[in-house]
């Protein structure tokens, strides 16, 4: 048994709730520039609209108010269910103005899910993003007291509520929430099984904040200028998390609540950090290979590639020598100071969760100039728990525990956690919660890893996932699945093989990667069984076959007709497999991998 601690280093008093900042800010600093939006369904190019911590405190306030007027108490839970926009960012803190708890539900939930989340938690009220969210909500809790939609004029409606709700109450309601009271439940993606709420308090969120910000990561939050773009679902304890960092940091923040603007947002934006999973950082790679491939540069780009990487793997031993510098200069000029260009040229670092980056991304994006710093949590520990360090970035790791955390193997692998970042517990259910935390306080994570000398962690799988083949090897499937996942027409994988003779997989295609692919090779139609689209996923497989014993490689695979996703209902919201539901809607599919 390992274990690795790092003491705390930014104490969180008891009073402290996750609003303070925006109101003290709009006292301390009123000009300043908070937020930069653009109007819904703004064309690209249009212009950002500053929002001065004036304006935003106003806002929030005028809100929050709103909440008070309807009859919202201090603690009544209040449903929160939108894309990632300006609006939601409000929300989010008026709902803790008003001394409420948030109880974010995912845009894309059905109306089964919906209803799971509203009644478990006991929401007493609901904002929603547009008709459909709000016809969604109203099929599955007929009886919610209230409900206001953002772009049916919620928020006027429930300014104008609130207008007779004086400063004084409000600054009341806000005081009577200090740490220990609840901020959110947010419930779990849900691989197996229903979700389950996650209890989060104040004093969970801001002293995972203000210990991340002001101790490893504090060099990205101190750069001049700093601005930060969030895509990713603010449902998502990751994003939720990044985003009470930005407002706590001062860091200028901006929303892209469509994925397909992403691209032109950054280029217009310009921020200087990003948040993303590695699938994001998948499709940056593979984009820009497609690209120069189809203009016919595919061989400088591969070079290219293997300078980056060839640098960055240098600069963790002791630094490039010249000629390695010689090479990496002329590729900077070449091709990575475009890649830069097409995230805004002033993007350096990026922050990476979710599930496993993968060293050649890793050196890949360091070796370009982004270096993206690979951290681990779950929404029980207040999204991470380590994070790696600008200046002592071990690419492969998840780096190190932030202050005030311990990370603890034990004797079978698993990952064990403890510190204030730790979830309250499970909404409704202490018999989950006495299973998950131990009488110690040390929180069963159910992943996989390994702590190193100097307190780096690696995470090698999950402990559910591990199959065990016929013959008893044991195999994790998240190394192989990675690797196969970088390739470029690759979309998702599920390594399966548990009591069968060998290691086999399913596999889906990218489906904007393959129209590019058939572009570049003259192809008007291809299948799962077109010989060259599987000579290019062989490829793949035979690479991540090289990663481990003989024992634990693939040896059969099956391209999928059909794509895995969040709509089909095969991937969580943070993009997870739900192999439960992958393995019955393609029992067959699997079935023939061990029969033909």
């Amino acid at each position: 048994m390992r274990e690795f601690s790092v003491p705390v280093l930014v104490d969180v008093p008891p009073s402290a709730n996750c609003a303070d900042v925006v109101f003290q800010r709009g006292v301390d600093e009123p000009d300043a520039v908070v937020v930069r939006r653009k109007d819904e369904g703004a064309a690209a190019g249009a212009p950002w609209t500053p929002v001065t911590a004036a304006e935003f405190r106003n806002q929030v306030a005028a809100v929050a108010k709103g909440l008070i007027a309807a009859g919202i108490e201090p603690g009544d839970r209040v449903a929160l269910m939108s894309r990632t926009r300006y609006e939601w960012t409000v929300a989010d803190y008026a709902i803790w103005a008003a001394g409420a708890v948030g109880v974010p539900v995912y845009e894309t939930s059905s109306a089964d899910q919906v209803k799971w989340i509203l009644t478990d938690s006991g929401a007493k009220a609901a904002i929603v993003e547009t008709a459909a969210h709000e016809e969604t909500v109203r099929e599955a809790v007929p009886g919610l007291p209230s409900l206001w939609r953002i772009d049916g004029g919620g928020f006027a409606e429930l300014e104008r509520l609130g207008a007779e709700v004086g400063d004084d109450t409000l600054a009341e309601r806000r005081a009577s929430r200090g740490g220990r009271d609840l901020a959110t439940i947010i419930y779990t993606s849900g691989t197996t099984g229903m979700p389950k709420g996650c209890r989060l308090t104040h004093d969970n969120l801001l002293f995972t904040a203000r210990n991340v910000s002001q101790g490893p990561l504090e060099a990205l939050f101190e750069v001049r200028g700093r601005a930060a773009l969030l895509f990713l679902p603010l449902a998502h304890s990751f994003a939720r998390l990044i985003q009470i960092v930005l407002i706590e940091t001062h860091t200028v923040l901006a929303h892209s609540p469509n994925m397909k603007n992403v691209a032109p947002d950054l280029r217009e934006f310009k921020p200087t950090f990003l948040l993303g999973v590695p699938r994001v950082f998948e499709k940056v790679y593979n984009a820009a290979e497609q690209k120069a491939t189809d203009e016919g540069k595919g061989k400088i780009f591969h070079a290219a590639v293997r300078a980056a990487v060839e640098w960055s793997r240098a600069e963790s031993s002791g630094g490039a020598g010249l000629g390695v510098r010689l090479k990496h200069a002329v590729f900077d000029r070449l091709v990575y100071g475009k890649l830069r260009a097409a995230t805004g040229g002033a993007l350096t670092a990026a922050v990476s969760g979710g599930s496993a980056l993968g060293e050649r991304l890793g050196h890949f994006f360091r070796g370009v100039g982004i270096e993206v710093f690979e951290g681990w949590g779950l929404t029980e520990t207040s999204a991470p728990s380590t994070v790696n360090i600008p200046g002592a970035n071990k690419i492969g790791t998840v780096g190190k525990p932030f202050p005030g955390v311990s990370i603890r193997i034990a004797d079978d692998g698993e990952v064990l956690v403890k510190g204030r970042h730790v979830f309250d517990g499970y909404w409704n259910n202490e018999r989950a919660t006495k299973e998950a935390v131990d009488p110690e306080g040390w929180f069963h994570t159910g992943d996989i890893g390994s702590l190193d000398d100097d307190g780096y962690l690696r995470i090698t799988g999950r402990k559910k996932e591990i199959l065990v083949t016929a013959g008893g090897k044991n195999v994790a499937p998240a190394p192989l699945e990675d690797a196969i996942r970088a390739h470029r027409l690759v979309s998702q994988v599920m390594v399966v093989g548990d009591d069968k003779p060998f290691i086999g997989a399913l596999v889906t295609l990218d489906p904007e990667a393959l129209e590019q692919w058939k572009q570049a090779n003259g192809k008007s139609e291809v299948g799962a069984t077109d010989p060259e689209i599987l000579a290019e996923v062989q490829q793949a497989v035979d690479g991540a076959n090289r990663l481990v014993s003989k024992a634990e490689q693939i040896k059969k695979f099956v391209i999928l007709e059909t794509d895995l996703t969040e709509e089909s209902g095969h991937l969580t919201p943070s993009l997870k497999v739900k192999r439960n539901l992958v393995m019955r809607d393609f029992a067959k599919q699997i079935d023939e991998l061990y029969t033909h």
